[in-house]
Order: C-alpha cells, then structure tokens, then sequence
C-alpha cells in the first residue's frame, strides 16, 4: 500500500512538472513584436464621426418607459431622430444629459431619443433622468440590450443620427460637446 501511494505521488509530481514545462513554453516571450490585433469590422473609433452606415434604416425596435408605454422606432420618420444610448452607471453618459436635455430644448426639430441600458432598478430611472438630464429627455428603456447589440456599441454613451427619412446620417461612441457649433453643423446634415 505505502509502494502504491510513493509511486501515485511521484506520477503526480511528473504531471505537475510536465504541465509547468508546457505553461513556461506557451510563456515565451517572442523577440519579434506581435502583431496588432485588427479592430471588429464596423467598429467605430472613440469619439470620431462614423459615417460607415451612412444611409442604413433605422432598426423596427420597441421600446418602452417605466409605465409600460411603447415607442416603435420606424415610427419616429417624419423628422430627424438622435437616438442616445445611456446607462446611470455610465460618468461620461450622466455628464452629457444636461446638454442633451439643451438640445432637444433649442432643437425642437429633432427628435432626441436617451435610451437607458441598465438591465435592474429601472423604475428609478425616470427620477435620475429628471434630476440629472432635465425635463425634456423621456426615460426610454432597453434592459436587454438589444438596440446596443444592434448599433454594434462596444462603449456607452453610443448616439446614431438619423434623418426624416429615418435613414442614418451618422454615429459616434463615446461622450460628445452637444452645444457646439461643429454639432451643430452636424445637426444640419438631416436636413
């Protein structure tokens, strides 16, 4: 029995030590700079205008409040929609409502659209969108994330632009300055 149990031990210390010698070799460190990893087609870079699905259809989504209203995307065509995806966890997304909130104010020919992508607790959306974007933004919610799995968002806030047509204008992932006058000029190319 003791002969059984030494050599069990010592096969265990050879498949221990083999296994090491295999993660040490996987370990090596090449001397020859790796390769750049290619970015996923279609991915937009932080911050910078991406017209890459420049005349695509808005999605047919349903989306809905707190209340259980519902707002279908495609019938949103008649004027130019910005659809901005939030989330109340997201820093850069609760600095950019107020100025969202602004936009829609001295914009009231353009739809804006915040949609919430936090998946719990979202009854208490519309009292954080209130108190923190301001009183023209709606507290539209897509908990499943579909609609950032459909733009294709890898970061949050992600905002797409369409025109009356409902066909898109342009996107862009990461916060944006809402009042300045390169959006505004941006603003005008639905029209």
């Amino acid at each position: 029995m003791l002969s059984r149990s030494v050599s069990l031990s010592r096969s265990l210390k050879i498949v221990a030590l083999g296994c090491a010698l295999l993660l040490a070799g996987c370990d090596r460190q090449s001397e020859d700079k790796a390769q750049p990893q290619a970015s996923p087609a279609g991915a937009a870079e932080v911050g910078k205008i991406d017209r890459s699905h420049k005349g695509s259809q808005m999605p047919d989504f349903q989306l809905k409040d707190p209340a259980g209203k519902e707002l279908n995307l495609a019938s949103l065509k008649g004027k130019p929609v910005l659809i901005n995806l939030w989330a109340t966890w997201c820093a850069p997304c609760v600095a950019e409502l107020p100025q969202l909130d602004q936009l829609a104010i001295d914009n009231p020919a353009i739809r804006v659209l915040t949609v919430n992508q936090d998946m719990d607790k979202l009854d208490k959306v519309p009292a954080f969108l209130a108190q923190k974007g301001g009183a023209k933004l709606e507290p539209w919610l897509n908990p499943d994330n579909s609609l950032t799995f459909q733009f294709g968002a890898e970061t949050l806030p992600a905002t797409v632009y369409y025109d009356a047509g409902g066909r898109e204008v342009w996107r862009i992932v990461g916060p944006r300055e809402w009042l300045d006058a390169e959006t505004k000029a941006l603003l005008a190319e639905a029209k």
